[in-house]
């Protein structure tokens, strides 16, 4: 059975069970997604400020066979977040007054924070108290805790402090039938029974909205260095990653990988933005460790790069001599995604391997994407954690557009080519809309019928974000 829109009538109801202010038409800002994919028909949102409002919304919308869809910062590059324009709109809840630091325990190296806050946000009041708070990723000045956690974000940080699930020690979430599950432990350790924390996130709001949680804090490096080393191949880098490992151990920070293309690319649409070296290198990496007192992290990257040029795994090398210089590093890594924006990606695939597998993946890719057409290639990515961004562009004097027809195909076989090496289709940035036909495809039936029971045991009316990750039921 068919959901119902959330029109004027149901939007009347909402007025009168909640304070005012919290109801309004949705501003185009809700119904669209950063890479254009889809576009939301008018609708309502609603921008609630306690989780009690919230499970009144669910409540309301349960009731009514309203389907609900949780807004975020609106970075989701899945399409998420927004509803297709040809479905019955549903109520966007967006938790963007919701951005209280509602505590913060330097001493456990925990904070808890609502929903609605802005990452940025949380990583300043964590550092405040001489704390990190690690989830460090192009996006943290928009993107929200609340939608961090339902798709599991990632980021640069993963080699050494894990996804956003390995950062979260408690919830309070708002489940489909409008209960408020309270959550918010603090605890390292909590054995009992199901682990509702980590069913919800990474769920993208389908089986509950999340409106608050306790993440777990680490203390600040005393010392941070970084450093950018050319490397002969991705085999050379794979080797280079482990013995970084083997002389800094969990010190190693961050070991993003980066191709000539996202160099060209950047000279030609931000030219503007420093590049270690010309002309670029077919392959670099970006290295970052942080260290203890005492420990000299200059030191450490130089005796790395002795080794590894003595290995005849590096030709070149930069070290960062001062903090503008690391910064420069990483804008250069952080301004490739916007680079490619600009010059107009065919298909663009977020992948993870076996650390072991991504050399031959990135050997025997262009095979595979030659059995469609001849395209341009911009590899990079997380190395260190086996994701990689591997992004598709049309030839020069060609435009997206002349491959429109083309895009499903490119992405067919490369994601063939990951699932036959053991890989995953989406490493970070969730299934959303845009695969759920991927889901399907490439998932362990198994696990597809673990999950579409849960959905039906705790979504029966099918109201949370209809349509993302799983196919809705017939």
């Amino acid at each position: 059975m068919p959901l119902n829109p959330a029109d004027d009538a149901f939007a009347e109801s909402l007025r009168r069970a909640l304070p005012d202010d919290r109801l309004r038409r949705a501003e185009p800002r809700y119904l669209e997604e950063p890479r254009g994919r889809w576009a939301g028909g008018s609708g309502w949102v609603a921008l609630p400020r306690s989780a009690d409002e919230v499970s009144t919304l669910i409540r309301a919308a349960a009731k009514a066979r309203v389907g609900v869809l949780p807004y975020g910062g609106g970075t989701g590059l899945v399409g998420g977040q927004v509803a297709p324009g040809d479905t019955p709109a549903p109520l966007i809840v967006s938790l963007e007054r919701m951005t209280a630091i509602r505590a913060v325990y330097p001493q456990e190296n925990v904070l808890v924070a609502e929903a609605g806050a802005v990452l940025a946000d949380v990583q300043a009041a964590a550092m405040a108290e001489d704390r990190l708070f690690p989830l460090s990723l192009a996006s943290e000045g928009s993107a929200r805790i609340g939608g961090l956690l339902a798709t599991n974000a990632g980021g640069v940080g993963v080699l050494r402090y894990g996804n956003a699930r390995d950062l979260t020690l408690g919830l309070e979430a708002v489940l489909p039938d409008g209960q408020i599950w309270h959550g918010l432990k603090r605890l390292r350790k909590d054995n009992t029974g199901y682990d509702l924390r980590h069913l919800l996130i990474g769920a993208e709001g389908t089986l509950g909205l999340i409106t608050a949680a306790s993440l777990k804090l680490s203390p600040v490096p005393a010392a941070t260095g970084t450093a950018v080393m050319v490397v002969e191949s991705p085999r050379a880098a794979l080797t280079l990653l482990s013995l970084a490992r083997s002389q800094v151990g969990e010190a190693l920070s961050a070991f993003e990988i980066m191709h000539r293309q996202g160099y060209e690319f950047l000279a030609e649409t931000l030219p503007d933005i420093r590049r270690p070296f010309d002309p670029a290198p077919d392959w670099s990496v970006l290295i970052e460790v942080g260290l203890s007192a005492g420990l000299d992290p200059a030191e450490a990257l130089e005796q790395l790069f002795a080794d590894a040029f003595e290995a005849d795994l590096v030709s070149d090398g930069l070290i960062a001599q001062n903090q503008a210089q690391a910064q420069d590093f990483w804008t250069l890594r952080e301004h490739i995604p916007e680079a490619n924006r600009r010059i107009g990606a065919v298909a663009s695939h977020d992948i993870s391997l076996p650390l072991s597998a991504v050399p031959e993946f990135i050997e025997r890719a262009p095979g595979a994407l030659a059995q469609v057409g001849s395209f341009r290639v911009n590899c990079f990515g997380h190395m260190g954690d086996g994701n990689l961004h591997y992004n598709i562009f049309p030839m020069p004097g060609r435009s997206r557009a002349d491959h429109v027809n083309q895009a499903e195909e490119v992405s067919r076989v490369l994601h063939d080519l990951v699932h036959e090496m053991d890989g995953s289709v989406s490493a970070e940035h969730g299934i959303g809309r845009l695969k759920v036909d991927d889901l399907q495809r490439y998932g362990d039936p198994a696990k597809l019928s673990a999950m579409r029971a849960i959905k039906a045991a705790l979504d029966p009316e099918g109201i949370m974000n209809p349509g993302a990750v799983l196919p809705p039921a017939s």
